[in-house]
């Protein structure tokens, strides 16, 4: 019999749920993942669950210790640096790449993420991880390079995961939003080298923001 593919199993289905309650802080960064109140709640049985714990681990976004089970990571400054090296050295790349490369459709559809994402925000709605992901998502997309794609999900998982705890002013917000149409003016320009330009100073303001969240001069 041939094996399901992680996404359609039981535990597929059972990661993404985690990991949406890691990803929105629903279970606090430093806090232990309780198996047998977790299970009862989503309604399935400790076996789906510890195999999806064990492919959060893989990804970054839990940490396992031997018999003390898993919990969430806290936000480390270190860790931030490291983490934006490799976010920066990867998405300026794809940046540049999705300016080169793109579609029609796929400058299209980064302006309707990028217009949901500031109406959100404006109708007094919490810019949310998952529209940030989605215009990441559509840059990468556009840059059409798998390879480079499946990394920066796993980066970007780990800096929202450290970063849901965490205060982000309305003026942050904003800035984000004025980056993301600043890529997608680079990216319909075609012009790459501004397009990894404007990446790579977005990438260092939402880097020094969370430094200065995570400890305060």
């Amino acid at each position: 019999m041939t094996a399901q593919p992680l996404h359609l199993s039981l535990a597929g289905q059972t990661v993404d749920l985690v990991r949406e309650l890691v990803l929105t802080g629903e279970i606090p960064p430093g806090e232990r993942v309780n198996e047998v109140e977790l299970a009862s709640r989503l309604g399935i049985s400790r076996g789906p669950l510890r195999e999806a714990i064990r492919h959060l681990a893989s990804e970054g976004l839990l940490v396992l210790v031997p018999n003390r089970g898993a919990h969430v990571p806290k936000a480390d400054a270190d860790e931030v640096r490291a983490l934006f090296e490799l976010r920066i050295a990867l998405e300026c790349a794809a940046a540049s790449l999705a300016a080169q490369r793109r579609t029609g459709a796929e400058l299209a559809r980064l302006r309707e993420v990028s217009a949901e994402s500031r109406a959100n925000y404006q109708a007094g709605r919490r810019f949310p991880h998952r529209l940030d992901l989605a215009f990441h998502q559509a840059l990468l997309d556009a840059a059409r390079s798998p390879r480079i794609a499946e990394q920066v999900r796993l980066v970007q998982q780990r800096v929202i995961l450290l970063r849901s705890r965490l205060n982000t002013d309305s003026a942050h917000q904003f800035a984000s939003m004025d980056d993301h149409d600043e890529l997608i003016a680079a990216v319909a320009a075609a012009d790459a080298a501004l397009a990894g330009a404007v990446m790579r100073r977005h990438l260092d303001r939402v880097r020094d923001q969370l430094l200065g969240e995570i400890a305060p001069s």
